[in-house]
């Protein structure tokens, strides 16, 4: 057994072996496409379900509205705009995401290492899954962007939620998903990941994707507690821009390459303040005044 993380010494139950030895008896799931996908779209919906649910109850709680990004009552709880994009989402994972993965699974090898990685070889390799994914994101990305029959045969899907919720993380073309999903997995092999390192990225990943289409620029938001990551705020200028913002986790790239879209500090405090007064109307008058907003 790997005993570098210092943990190992003291609390030997705390390590990685028997969390690796109870995934490789049930290894057959793991090589299974089908279950591989189903998990994949599972994790998103758990991921997805917190932020929902502030959606769900904003119509009753209204101080949640001074953290939405928006700040529209009216766009928060719309059950159809969920169900259509719940099916889009389902559709292309049938058509897209199930084939990939099998694809990338019958170039794997058959064989599971016997030993789980040290909890410092983990981190190392989760690290360097994200900062190479975020390179390659952003460039594909900036490029979808950049050149005209991308942007409308692959990421126009992508941009028909101006204001992100949720569920539109995964909400794209089968080119596009295909094609992340392609970035994802050769992230880890040119990082050459333990398959519980890799396991890890991909639930990062997905998390994170999540975290940037909520639409909520929370207190306890990951960008607020590590300054690298985007965020939310940072994410949504992109989709109401449509330019500026391309990495999906950090922001040096676009801070290298010019491509960063500058905050409006005023708006914010303008916004904030709005909201402040607001929680002292009626819901009604409330819903009046913000539909004014979106007019203006």
């Amino acid at each position: 057994m790997n005993n570098t993380c210092w943990l190992a010494d003291r609390y030997p139950e705390l390590v990685l072996q028997p969390l690796w030895d109870l995934m490789r008896e049930r290894q057959v799931l793991l090589r299974s496409p089908l279950l591989a996908a189903c998990f994949a779209f599972s994790i998103h919906l758990i991921f997805c379900a917190p932020y929902l649910l502030l959606d769900i109850l904003g119509g009753r709680c209204q101080w949640i509205y001074k953290y939405r990004i928006d700040g529209r009552i009216n766009e928060s709880f719309q059950l159809q705009r969920w169900l259509d994009c719940l099916g889009r989402i389902i559709l292309k994972y049938l058509c897209g995401i199930l084939p990939s993965v099998a694809f990338f699974q019958s170039l794997r090898g058959l064989r599971l290492p016997d030993e789980a990685p040290s909890c410092f070889l983990a981190l190392k390799e989760i690290a360097l899954c994200l900062l190479l994914f975020d390179t390659f994101f952003f460039g594909w990305h900036y490029f979808m962007h950049r050149v005209p029959w991308l942007f409308q045969e692959v990421h126009r899907a992508h941009h028909q939620n101006h204001n992100t919720f949720a569920l539109a993380a995964q909400d794209g073309s089968i080119a596009e998903l295909v094609s992340l999903q392609t970035l994802a997995q050769g992230t880890a092999a040119l990082v050459r990941c333990h398959p519980l390192s890799e396991l890890v990225f991909h639930l990062l990943n997905t998390y994170l994707a999540v975290d940037d289409h909520c639409g909520y620029d929370l207190p306890w938001a990951l960008h607020r507690l590590v300054p690298c990551f985007s965020g939310a705020r940072y994410h949504q200028a992109h989709h109401q821009k449509y330019k500026g913002n391309y990495a999906p986790y950090f922001r040096h790239w676009d801070w290298i390459f010019g491509t960063a879209l500058m905050e409006d500090r005023r708006a914010r405090r303008r916004e904030a303040g709005l909201h402040e007064r607001a929680e002292k109307w009626p819901p009604g008058v409330m819903s009046y005044f913000f539909s004014l907003e979106e007019i203006d």
